[in-house]
């Protein structure tokens, strides 16, 4: 299969993808990866809806960076903004949905688009720029999505989730402020399709062009921060991957059904 081929606009299992890209020698060698092109690199994207301006322009191409810093992940620096009746919707495995206001609500035709998105295996991350829980942007992300997903109202996502484990070990989720101190999400098919934090995370990610940080975290000051990136990262990983951490559970059992010895096998797992 050519490394083209893998991109090409369709709804196929991620972990299908990260497996193909990782055997084909695409992700983790940049030198590779570059000779192929932007096109074979992971590109952030946020939804753009006509009422709702991006309150944190920055963030995304900040995630960007910090993912090739701490992951095997190389990733075009300049995020991509979509609307809902875009074509290249269905490119991307991550849309971001962020805000800080009201907005009025899609058409009946978008909000069926993004329910194929989601259904189809897209996830969208949710992020509140309010600076408080239960605000404006809340409300209407809320009847936005009794829309997209009747009966599948946000829900607390428990500590056990794999999300806390899909690349850092989190017990929590960070923004700018801890406005709520639980993450909520929807799922779909044993997966979470929505992600929804209203601790404006993305404004503990934010950065400007002399490299200075443009908001204040509090409480907890730049180890906050920090927390802020891992959780934006497992995130990310979790998209790409989904589940595959909580498979690593089953190692044991498949090692012995074939016959290997499987504390020598897990040794030479990557750490």
């Amino acid at each position: 299969m050519s490394a083209s081929s893998l991109l090409e606009p369709r709804m196929i299992g991620r972990r299908t993808v990260l497996a193909a890209l990782l055997g084909a020698g695409i992700l983790g060698r940049s030198g590779l990866l570059r000779a192929i092109g932007d096109s074979s690199r992971i590109r952030l994207a946020r939804l753009h809806l006509p009422d709702l301006p991006d309150p944190r322009p920055t963030a995304l191409r900040r995630l960007a960076w910090e993912l090739e810093r701490r992951t095997s992940l190389i990733a075009v620096p300049d995020p991509v903004a979509l609307a809902l009746a875009s074509p290249e919707l269905f490119h991307y495995p991550l849309v971001l949905l962020s805000g800080d206001r009201a907005f009025s609500l899609p058409s009946e035709a978008e909000v069926a688009r993004l329910r194929r998105f989601l259904t189809f295996g897209g996830c969208l991350l949710v992020d509140s720029a309010e600076g408080r829980a239960g605000g404006a942007f809340d409300a209407s992300v809320r009847q936005l999505l009794a829309r997209v997903l009747p009966g599948d109202m946000p829900a607390r996502v428990p500590d056990e989730h794999v999300l806390w484990k899909s690349f850092y070990i989190l017990h929590g989720v960070a923004g700018r402020v801890l406005a709520a101190p639980y993450l909520e999400g929807v799922e779909r098919d044993r997966r979470l399709a929505v992600i929804y934090t209203q601790n404006d995370l993305c404004g503990a990610l934010a950065r400007d062009g002399y490299g200075r940080w443009e908001h204040d975290v509090v409480p907890g000051g730049e180890e906050q921060r920090e927390q802020a990136f891992r959780f934006a990262v497992n995130v990310v990983m979790y998209a790409l991957c989904l589940d595959y951490k909580t498979e690593q559970a089953h190692i044991d059992f498949i090692m012995r059904t074939r016959r290997a010895r499987p504390d020598e096998t897990l040794r030479r797992q990557p750490r």
